[in-house]
């Protein structure tokens, strides 16, 4: 498995990524991380592993369609089996999703479809919810919609804030994005329509989800 991965910030959930590349519970390597931003600590995290970062600044571009060409092209000369969005805080232009169909995946800090776009903990929080957590789904067209791959559920306490629901749902994050990825890289997750199967999993009655094998 060869990934690229985008990102926009602290890098939190690459480096899970990238220790479960180095831990070998993922076969592969992360060949080239890409980020919109300068100062991005992600950027030093990749460097920590070893592997290739590279800042490509959207300001060079006439907008978002031509910068996108540009990273589709950037992205092909790795040839990657998968492209990976950490913490990548751009929208995606309909080219650069076309180009990567159904190798194209993002997690996402809400049970979607509830809670899409940005401040998903904040809305959830001021929703009043009782149960949210994180998704990781394929990437479409539709904001924050594609088809489910996993999710985790983390429970909403009533003197929960955005602060401490993102870090009760963070820590999920870091298990079920590097699950997600190893049963892509091992050819058992199906697509049919919208429903995703692992297949060879176990799945728990509530949620209905894969159960975690490795994270």
């Amino acid at each position: 498995m060869n990934i690229v991965a985008l990102i926009s910030g602290r890098g939190s959930n690459l480096r899970a990524i990238a220790e479960a590349f180095r831990s070998g519970k993922i076969k592969g390597r992360i060949s080239l991380v890409i980020s919109n931003k300068k100062d991005a600590p992600g950027l030093d995290v990749a460097r920590g592993y070893g592997i290739k970062g590279e800042f490509i600044d959207p300001k060079g571009f006439q907008g978002r369609e031509e910068y996108d060409r540009y990273l589709i092209d950037r992205i092909n000369m790795e040839n990657p089996d998968l492209v990976v969005l950490a913490g990548y805080m751009r929208i995606l232009s309909d080219a650069f999703i076309e180009a990567f169909e159904g190798k194209l995946i993002n997690i996402h800090p809400s049970l979607i479809p509830a809670f899409k776009g940005l401040h998903a903990q904040r809305q959830a929080v001021e929703f009043g919810v009782r149960f949210s957590g994180c998704t990781v789904h394929y990437v479409t067209k539709d904001l924050d919609a594609g088809p489910v791959i996993v999710q985790a559920v983390v429970p909403v306490n009533p003197d929960d804030t955005e602060q401490s629901l993102s870090e009760k749902i963070l820590s999920y994050e870091h298990r079920i994005y590097p699950q997600a990825i190893k049963w892509i890289s091992e050819g058992r997750v199906k697509i049919n329509g919208r429903t995703v199967v692992v297949e060879g999993a176990r799945y728990n009655s509530l949620p209905v989800n894969p159960e975690l094998e490795d994270f």
